[in-house]
């Protein structure tokens, strides 16, 4: 009978100072959220040039924009459960080369059939890669620091938004809208690559796999190489559910805050691509310059790229549920004062435009890194990846209910001040989940 301690993966990681393998796992991951960000926003800048040369109207760049979001709700609730029975890493490599090739094809397009499947093909390629990136990098992470590295690979998204309107300025007027597109394939090919060369597997996903001891010794000893080259032969990770990923997520007591999860994406997402869709016009209306408007709807992606790295340590010293609850509470505030402000002087309309961002896209950062926290090693990818999938619904039903509104003659003014209602009940939620579960998901890996 063997007397041998088996070593415990998660306190392993608890334990150790963050290395160069976690930091380079932050940064890879980091760079794939970049690039989904820039594929998404890119084809915006494309949209005006692949409507002049194919005499295309403008009810027919609909169906462009929302093919590859389609796509990234099917990778999302379809793809992301095959994550955490395939391995994290196959699947953020495999995904990676899949969107760029995808992307290298869709510059071949003739017509608008062939563009919308391919952006639909492509949109699954990149939901399939986001929740293994946000599960990787979770896994890797001390728990002292779980949420900062969440959001900070996070903020790649955002990053990657600003990049495609600044590349889109310099590539299409100088080599048409096809370069965005070898541009956004290059690039995931090279991360790929990189990622193929650097990235290692899931330590949970080769114990509860039953890999060979040696495998899982060799990611651990990445982690600290200053262990002995010669490793233990039983390990300790979280246990594995029998049942498939996502009735898990409603097992073990996690129904209600699966829920409450969902709920909460859905009404953040409603709250930020609303925002995104609509403030353009809403600021032109308002009587603000063309410069004034690119810079107040800038400013709410600053705002949350600068949450990222406040609300993240705030998370994990802190707390996550009083810390993303005081982000949306403190959202209803400045989304209201916004509304406010909305038809005074340039510059306390941008810092309130900055501060809203702050709160309704950083919101949206801290609640995926909140879902990470939530599920546990063996179903965390699946877990984001429906929270996320489930949440767009939320997207897709914000921007319409602004229409509708619009449509009832209300002032930009009156649909700011309703907007803080999302916000306030996102952050009753959540210390509605903190009360539920805040002492079960502390410490948790």
């Amino acid at each position: 009978m063997s007397t041998e301690v088996a070593f415990d993966v998660p306190s392993f990681i608890n334990s150790r100072p963050t290395g160069i393998t976690q930091y380079g796992i932050v940064l890879l991951c980091g760079l794939v959220m970049f690039l989904d960000g820039f594929d998404t926003q890119a084809i915006s800048y494309m949209a005006p040039s692949i409507a002049n040369e194919w005499g295309l109207t403008k009810q027919l760049l609909g169906p462009i924009f929302s093919s590859a979001l389609t796509g990234l709700m099917v990778g999302y609730l379809l793809v992301s459960p095959v994550s955490d029975s395939f391995g994290h890493r196959k699947l953020v490599i495999i995904s990676t080369f899949a969107f760029a090739l995808l992307t290298f094809v869709t510059g071949h397009a003739t017509n608008v059939t062939e563009l919308i499947a391919l952006r639909f093909l492509t949109g699954i390629a990149l939901g399939s890669v986001v929740p293994s990136a946000i599960a990787l990098t979770t896994e890797f992470s001390p728990a002292r620091l779980r949420a900062t590295f969440v959001l900070a690979i996070y903020a790649g998204f955002s990053l990657g938004f600003v990049a495609a309107g600044a590349v889109a300025a310099w590539a299409i007027p100088e080599y048409g809208w096809r370069s965005m597109l070898w541009i956004g394939g290059a690039a995931p090919m090279v991360v790929a690559i990189l990622a193929l060369m650097f990235l290692p597997e899931s330590m949970d996903f080769l114990i509860r796999t039953k890999a060979q001891p040696e495998a899982v010794w060799r990611v651990v000893r990445r982690v600290d190489g200053a262990l002995p080259v010669e490793g233990p032969t039983q390990f300790i990770t979280e246990a594995a559910e029998r049942r498939s990923a996502v009735a898990s997520l409603f097992s073990a007591g996690r129904a209600a805050g699966t829920l409450v999860i969902w709920i909460v994406f859905m009404l953040n997402l409603a709250e930020f691509y609303a925002l995104q869709s609509w403030l353009p016009s809403m600021l032109t209306n308002a009587g603000h310059s063309l410069n004034t408007v690119a810079l107040a709807t800038s400013m709410t992606t600053v705002g949350g790229i600068v949450a990222a790295f406040a609300v993240g340590p705030a998370m994990d010293r802190i707390g996550p549920y009083g810390s993303l609850a005081t982000v949306y509470l403190s959202g209803v505030l400045f989304v209201v004062l916004f509304g406010y402000m909305i038809d005074n002087p340039n510059w306390t309309m941008v810092a309130t435009a900055f501060c809203a961002g702050f709160c309704i896209s950083g919101g949206q950062k801290s609640v995926i890194a909140l879902a990470a926290i939530f599920y546990p090693t063996a179903i965390r990818s699946t877990g984001v990846g429906w929270a996320l999938g489930v949440g767009r619904l939320g997207g897709i039903g914000g921007p319409l209910l602004i229409g509708a509104l619009l449509a009832y003659h209300l002032t930009a003014q009156q649909i700011l001040y309703l907007a803080g209602i999302p916000m306030l009940l996102a952050g009753l939620l959540i210390i509605l989940l903190g009360r539920w579960y805040g002492r079960s998901t502390k410490g948790e890996s």
